[in-house]
């Protein structure tokens, strides 16, 4: 889709992390980007920058687990600058917790963001896209949605879904010309580290008395040597982003950092229990008897 002067962009998710920084990119490139998101205050602050930067960027209220959120942001974007022509599916959340200790109600949250609110965000802009024969969706995946790494299984689980379907509906949308685009971040520093840490604030709390304990001390340790590499931000992202809109012939999907490669090769290369044999070392696991 190369004529961006007149491409209306949807970013969910996007007043704050990989998302603003998306929406802030797209903006400066051309782009007439509407930014979608609950918090009112980072929502304004986005807008003051915006203005301050001359940029044809405009915030939304808009919760994607909400249906009437959803349909009145959309209609507000088509009432202003007509259909939505490139979604960037972004919202999303991520709590960690063992899978036998998380509760319903987190599990239901983790995937009503992330997997529900992806699909009730999309079936809204669908139709003008279908109607139009043209537009792409752009999701946001994570390394996460190929290889699951212990205490990520509800985030895992819902990028494994995000994937799922999009392969899915990259076939299905074929004979409309919609494109179907994953995009798989490996870590980038953002303050959804602050909200995850929040939202698995009971279970990190609970952990030195959990049986799985050692898990979650494996997984601290393996986080702070992940967390330390400062060697991507959120624009390298935006700037994959912005590959998958232009490109011609778009890839089905555009990993983003070196550990995204990394993984996808391991996926692809290593026996489902040589993968587990290294995340068992890294933890510092033993099987019973041992």
């Amino acid at each position: 889709m190369s004529d961006k002067h007149s491409a209306t962009v949807l970013v969910t998710g996007a007043t704050d992390g990989l998302g603003r920084g998306t929406a802030i990119y797209l903006a400066k490139r051309g782009y007439r980007v509407f930014a979608a998101g609950r918090n009112a205050q980072k929502r304004a602050s986005l807008e003051t920058e915006a203005k301050k930067e001359n940029l044809a960027l405009e915030t939304l209220e808009m919760d994607v687990t909400d249906d009437a959120s959803v349909d009145q942001a959309v209609a507000e974007i088509e009432k202003r600058a007509g259909p939505v022509e490139i979604l960037v599916n972004n919202a999303g959340i991520a709590i960690v917790a063992a899978m036998e200790e998380i509760s319903q109600s987190d599990l239901h949250k983790q995937f009503e963001t992330n997997f529900f609110g992806l699909v009730r965000v999309t079936q809204r802009v669908l139709p003008a896209m279908r109607e139009s024969r043209r537009g792409r969706i752009i999701n946001l995946s994570s390394v996460a949605g190929k290889m699951a790494s212990p205490l990520f299984g509800p985030y895992a689980g819902s990028k494994h879904a995000v994937e799922g379907i999009s392969d899915a509906m990259r076939v299905e949308l074929v004979p409309f010309g919609v494109q179907v685009i994953l995009i798989e971040p490996g870590y980038i520093p953002s303050n959804m580290e602050a909200s995850a840490l929040e939202l698995s604030s009971s279970y990190v709390a609970k952990a030195p008395a959990s049986p799985y304990a050692k898990v979650y001390e494996g997984f601290q340790r393996s986080w702070g040597r992940i967390s330390s590499d400062k060697s991507y931000t959120p624009e390298d992202c935006a700037r994959v982003i912005l590959r998958a809109i232009q490109d011609r012939r778009p890839k089905v999907r555009y990993p983003v950092t070196k550990s995204a490669y990394v993984i996808r090769w391991m996926e692809r290369l290593l026996s489902d229990r040589t993968i587990d044999r290294i995340f068992i070392h890294d933890y510092g696991l033993q099987p019973p008897g041992n």
